[in-house]
C-alpha cells in the first residue's frame, strides 16, 4: 500500500457493495437495496456512512450471526395511516425502506403517514427514507435510536444512541433541504473516519469517565464499547452552551424510537448480554411522511421554501466569511463534484475492500490500488 487516496466511480463501487451483499446470503434485490443505500452516502460526502461502512457494521455483523442476511419484514399493526414494522433482526435499510413506503403511501391517501420499526440494525444514513417522499413531492422525517454513545447533560455514562432527527423537503432548487445530523457533537461513524486517517479528534466531541475532554481517537472507539467514554450532546458540556438541548432531542428520539413500539433502549441496545455475549442489537426507527398538496399547492410550497433558503444564503456574511449555506447545500455540492472524481478510497479502505473481494470470491473485479 503506497498511502495514497484512489477515486473509484460510483458504479463500480455500488456493484461491488452489492455482491458483498450477496456473496453473504443478503437476496439479490435486498443487497441492490443495502448497496444503493451505501452508495448515496458516499454521493453525497458523507463518508462515515458509506463503503466504510460495509464491512465492520454489516459484513461482520451478519458473519457474526448478531444479523440475519434475509429480512423478514412483518407488519405488525396496520391502522389507516399508522403500522408497526417487525425487521426481526435483518437487514435495516430494508425494513426501513418498507416502513417509509408505507408512510408515504399513506400520506398519498390521508395527508399524513407514520410507521415505526422494531428487532432492527443499522439502516444506513437516515437521510435516505426522506428524501424519499422528496421525490414523491412530499416533507420526509425519521429517526433512530442507536447503541449507547451519548452522556446525558451533567452525567458521564453513554446512555443515548447518537439518535439523529433528520428532514428532507422539496424546493425549487435543484436539491432538496436536507438536514440529516446526529444529536451528539459528532458521531461514532465520523470518529471511525479520523482513525481510519489516523488523526485526533478536536476537544469537546468525548468525555471520559471524569468529564474531562479525549482526542486519542482510537482508544476512544475501543472505549466507546467498554462504556468507558462518552459522545457530548449537540451544545457540549453542561447548560453553558445550550448542552440540554442536544440531550433532550436524543431523549426524544429515543422515546419515538422505542416507545411506540414496544422496543428496546438506552443499555438495552448495547450489543451484549449481561453476559458479555454479542447479541442483536434491536434497533427501533421511525418514519414520517407529509403530503405538501393536502396543505396547498406543491409548486407554491416548494417556491416558498426555495426564497426562504435564498434570502438565508444571500444574508450578510460574518467578516472573513465568503458564503452561507443551507442545508442540503454541501451534499449537492459533493455530488457534483464526485461524480467527476469518484469516492475517495484511503489505504484502511482499500485494504477492507481487497479483503472482502478476495473472501467473497469477487476476482471479476480489479482495482488500482490492489
Amino acid at each position: 500500500m503506497s498511502g495514497k487516496t484512489f477515486y473509484l466511480d460510483f458504479n463500480t463501487l455500488e456493484s461491488f457493495m452489492r455482491d458483498v451483499f450477496i456473496a453473504e446470503g443478503v437476496p439479490s434485490d435486498d443487497a441492490a437495496l443495502c448497496a444503493n443505500v451505501l452508495i448515496t452516502a458516499d454521493k453525497l460526502g458523507i463518508d462515515s456512512h458509506g463503503i466504510g461502512r460495509l464491512k465492520p457494521i454489516y459484513i461482520d455483523r451478519i458473519r457474526a450471526g448478531i444479523q440475519s442476511a434475509v429480512t423478514n419484514v412483518e407488519f405488525v399493526r396496520r391502522n389507516a395511516a399508522v403500522a408497526v414494522v417487525d425487521a426481526h433482526d435483518g437487514m435495516g435499510m430494508v425494513a426501513a425502506k418498507a416502513a417509509m413506503d408505507f408512510a408515504i403511501d399513506a400520506a398519498a391517501c390521508y395527508g399524513l403517514g407514520m410507521s415505526v420499526v422494531r428487532n432492527s440494525t443499522h439502516f444506513g444514513i437516515a437521510g435516505y427514507y426522506p428524501l424519499m417522499a422528496v421525490k414523491k413531492n412530499m416533507i420526509g422525517i425519521c429517526g433512530t435510536n442507536a447503541r449507547p454513545s451519548i452522556a446525558p447533560t451533567f452525567g458521564v455514562e453513554n446512555m443515548l444512541g447518537t439518535n439523529p432527527l433528520t428532514f428532507a423537503i422539496p424546493t425549487d432548487e435543484e436539491f432538496p433541504f436536507f438536514l440529516d445530523c446526529a444529536t451528539s457533537v459528532s458521531q461514532r461513524g465520523k470518529i471511525e473516519v479520523y482513525a481510519r486517517n489516523g488523526k485526533e479528534i478536536p476537544p469537546g466531541w468525548v468525555i471520559d469517565s471524569n468529564g474531562n475532554t479525549r482526542t486519542d481517537t482510537e482508544q476512544i472507539l475501543i472505549d466507546l464499547v467498554k462504556g468507558s467514554a462518552a459522545l457530548t450532546p449537540v451544545g457540549g458540556l453542561g447548560e453553558e452552551n445550550a448542552g440540554y438541548k442536544g440531550y433532550g432531542y436524543a431523549t426524544v428520539v429515543e422515546i419515538l424510537s422505542a416507545a411506540l413500539q414496544q422496543g428496546s433502549f438506552l443499555k438495552g441496545l448495547l450489543g451484549f448480554s449481561p453476559e458479555g455475549v454479542r447479541q442483536p442489537y434491536h434497533l427501533g426507527h421511525f418514519f414520517i411522511a407529509i403530503n405538501i398538496e393536502s396543505f396547498t399547492s406543491a409548486d407554491d410550497f416548494k417556491q416558498i421554501t426555495g426564497s426562504i433558503l435564498r434570502e438565508l444564503r444571500n444574508s450578510q456574511k460574518a467578516p472573513g466569511c465568503d458564503r452561507i449555506y443551507t442545508a442540503g447545500e454541501k451534499e449537492y455540492i459533493a455530488y457534483c463534484q464526485r461524480q467527476q472524481t469518484g469516492v475517495p478510497v484511503n489505504t484502511a479502505l482499500q485494504k477492507e475492500i481487497i479483503q472482502l473481494k478476495n473472501e467473497c470470491k469477487l476476482s471479476n473485479y480489479h482495482f488500482e490500488f490492489e
